[in-house]
């Protein structure tokens, strides 16, 4: 059997990874090679199990930083609100580390991957457009007119899938307002008492300040968001340094200092999508931000792409005449889980990252009264999830 794969990101060849274990695999990138925008990635321990079951667990772990903590700030006023400890009994609780990598980095590992499966065909300059099925075949159809067929076709094209377009037909994603400016930094740049091994959140009002290092330390990821009403797309154009600091005026001196050690800065507006239950028609289902694009702030966009991958490749396994079952019930598994992510990464922007004034204040004392221990309760339901050998999660 063969399978199409539209988009030749990180939750494409990671599907490519699952599904050549017994199929062959035809991967259509639109661009003119493959390769990974963007700069550091959270993982968290469901992203590392799906990546072991994918077997380059042991690969990504090798360019990832184990960072010792997920710390929230107060962005105004400097204080510490809460931390999560990522040690030993964070490890144990939930199988696997908390770490932080470049986006680069792990789309290597997969690419490298899908370099050396001999059951992955690999394509670029192919935009799929749009497809087209019969009960026993379905064909993907690119910008230039060629047509690749195949048993099954899984459009993980992205936010603005083609794929999803003609599948769902829910138009453009939904722009949220917020932009997001970004600079990697080398670490010899940062003061050695500001070098550390953590997730930091600074949160202010209507704006947050992330940061933590990357590329096996050498380098300190910057991320900083305006709720700033934006309306139009934007995606990585350059910002002035002078733009990026004068829409933080209320950073602490320690979050002000960080900020400014930032160079090239580059800007995008998010967009994300409402959920929806139907992620499949007959032989075609949609696969990672294609299926449910969220808001960065769960950190579980990749991770959840990983978890489709795994699943997919599974319930694949052995599949003939039987794909769209397989494929209905690859949706069925994923859609509350993958839907419930979609909702709290907005709810986290809203109610965490965001208030002002009493609400803030409200927000902090909070975070502060949980015990560590609650802290994990929070988390368990996103860190804890694992993909069963038989197909289910638990």
């Amino acid at each position: 059997m063969k399978v199409l794969i539209a988009g030749g990101g990180i939750g494409g060849l990671a599907a490519a990874l699952s599904i050549a274990r017994h199929h062959q695999v035809v991967v259509l990138e639109r661009r003119d090679a493959f390769g990974e925008l963007g700069a550091g990635i959270q993982l968290g321990p469901n992203a590392f199990h799906a990546l072991d079951r994918l077997g380059v667990g042991a690969a990504a772990r090798r360019h990832a930083v184990y960072t010792d903590e997920l710390r929230f700030m107060d962005g105004t006023t400097g204080q510490r609100v809460a931390s999560m400890p990522l040690s030993s009994a964070y490890r144990t609780r939930f199988g696997n580390p908390y770490a932080v990598v470049h986006r680069g980095d792990l789309y290597q590992t997969l690419l490298d991957g899908c370099a050396a499966e001999r059951n992955i065909t690999l394509h670029t300059n192919c935009s799929v457009t749009r497809y087209e099925q019969d009960p026993a075949r379905v064909t993907a159809i690119t910008d230039t007119g060629r047509r690749f067929t195949g048993s099954a076709l899984v459009g993980a094209d992205g936010i603005r899938s083609a794929v999803r377009g003609q599948l769902v037909g829910d138009g453009a994603p939904r722009v949220s307002g917020h932009t997001i400016y970004r600079s990697v930094i080398p670490m010899e740049r940062v003061p050695r008492e500001l070098r550390w091994n953590t997730v930091t959140v600074w949160a202010g009002p209507k704006w947050h300040f992330v940061h933590y290092p990357i590329g096996s330390g050498k380098f300190l990821n910057l991320a900083v968001t305006r709720d700033d009403g934006a309306r139009d797309v934007v995606v990585g154009r350059p910002a002035e340094r002078t733009h990026v600091l004068s829409e933080f005026p209320g950073l602490s001196d320690t979050a002000r200092q960080l900020l400014e050690l930032g160079t090239d800065w580059k800007e995008w507006v998010l967009c994300d999508r409402d959920p929806v239950e139907r992620w499949t028609d007959g032989r075609v289902a949609l696969l990672g931000d294609a299926a449910h694009p969220m808001l960065q702030y769960a950190a579980q966009g990749a991770c959840m792409a990983l978890e489709d991958a795994v699943l997919i490749g599974q319930l694949l396994a052995g599949a003939a005449g039987d794909v769209p079952q397989r494929l209905e019930k690859y949706n069925a598994e994923r859609y509350e889980r993958a839907a419930r992510a979609q909702s709290v990464s907005r709810a986290i922007g809203e109610q965490l990252y965001h208030p002002a004034g009493d609400a803030a204040a409200a927000r902090n004392t909070m975070l502060s009264g949980l015990t560590v221990d609650e802290l994990y309760d929070k988390v368990e339901w996103l860190h804890g999830a694992r993909i069963g050998g038989s197909g289910e999660q638990r």
